[in-house]
């Protein structure tokens, strides 16, 4: 085996942009604007859905990672970045499982479901720092980007330095070989 599942290469890359795109959303869009802001509940709508379709799309992928066969592990030709790129593949769905529960969280704290989404004619809290899983939110963002740059490095390291064409396993192709 010297690829992933087709579904499971489709999930990577799709959970990856839409990962992506919501750390910079919220990052940089949604924590600098004012909840008094009336494009805040447009921007929040986006974000909360995206955020929902990450959860739905990660329980897919992890359904799907132990359901099919998968290479063997990448070796990096030492032991401790072995460990490392498992430690950080593992990191990976934690965290952005995390980010999905305390959007969650912070939703359901202040209400959002009916402002954001039904449309009731409340004005959002003066601001999300009340709730407590806006700063687990918060905390966990930083986390799960820096992870993802830890990611990017080791296939960097995989493709520049040892080029052994690991990227090939999680593209899509012929799976024996």
């Amino acid at each position: 085996m010297t690829r992933y599942h087709p579904l499971l290469v489709a999930l990577h890359w799709i959970v990856a942009a839409l990962i992506i795109g919501a750390l910079i959303m919220g990052g940089t869009q949604l924590a600098e604007m004012p909840n008094s802001d009336p494009g805040k509940i447009a921007g929040l709508r986006a974000h909360m859905t995206v955020g929902m379709v990450i959860g739905g799309l990660l329980i897919l992928r992890l359904i799907t990672r132990f359901s099919t066969a998968k290479p063997p592990h990448a070796d990096a030709g030492n032991a401790v970045l072995n460990l490392g790129g498992r430690v950080a593949h593992w990191a990976l769905y934690g965290l952005a499982l995390l980010m999905v529960a305390s959007g969650m969280g912070i939703s359901l704290s202040a209400g959002l479901p009916d402002i954001v989404f039904g449309g009731a004619d409340t004005p959002l809290p003066a601001d999300f720092s009340a709730y407590p899983p806006r700063a687990a939110h918060g905390i966990v963002s930083k986390l799960l980007a820096l992870t993802i740059l830890a990611h990017v490095a080791g296939w960097a390291y995989h493709q520049f330095i040892r080029r052994d064409g690991l990227i090939r396993r999680m593209w899509f192709g012929k799976r024996e070989g």
